[in-house]
């Protein structure tokens, strides 16, 4: 008996790279706050490209806190949905251009979300990741950090709780 043969890996990274692009597709906001994301494997790295509509105190100049808390929900709801997809991306089942079209996919919907402001954020690029801490079939807990230039020195974290969308028969 012999396995199937693998899958090349050119063709696994476009199909996680459109998959990626899909989901965060979705999303009109995400584009108009400038904000990409970079994958290595299954982890996800969001960027808010620092643009001068972000300055929320043109003085400083510092970055708009609202900017700031929807990076780091952004971040959170698209780690979410990466990791709730990631096995049907993988195992080739979930097909990443059915992932654009209009109720494909349901996003996880904010229950709460927390921020902590750590110190101002600068005119430059910011970087967030999210971890989750925990996730369920109707719930998930995650927390989030950014920073700009070095990432030991966080400029703001946030933990949000989710609900989880159902499962339709097919996933």
């Amino acid at each position: 008996m012999s396995r199937p043969r693998p899958e090349p890996v050119q063709i696994v990274k476009e199909r996680r790279d459109r998959a990626l692009s899909a989901i965060v597709g979705r999303v009109p906001y995400i584009r108009f706050l400038g904000i990409g994301f970079e994958r290595h494997g299954d982890e996800l790295t969001a960027v808010m490209h620092f643009d001068e509509k972000l300055i929320g105190n043109p003085i400083l100049p510092a970055l708009h806190g609202g900017a700031t808390a929807s990076f780091l929900e952004v971040t959170a709801i698209i780690e979410l949905s990466w990791s709730y997809l990631w096995d049907d991306i993988e195992s080739g089942a979930l097909d990443p251009e059915t992932l654009a079209a209009p109720g494909a996919v349901r996003l996880p919907k904010t229950i709460d979300f927390t921020i902590d402001y750590l110190r101002s954020g600068l005119p430059r690029d910011a970087y967030a990741r999210a971890r989750i801490n925990r996730s369920g079939r109707r719930y998930a807990s995650v927390h989030v950090e950014a920073w700009q230039d070095n990432r030991s020195r966080l400029y703001a974290q946030g933990t949000g709780h989710f609900l989880m969308p159902e499962r339709d028969s097919t996933g």
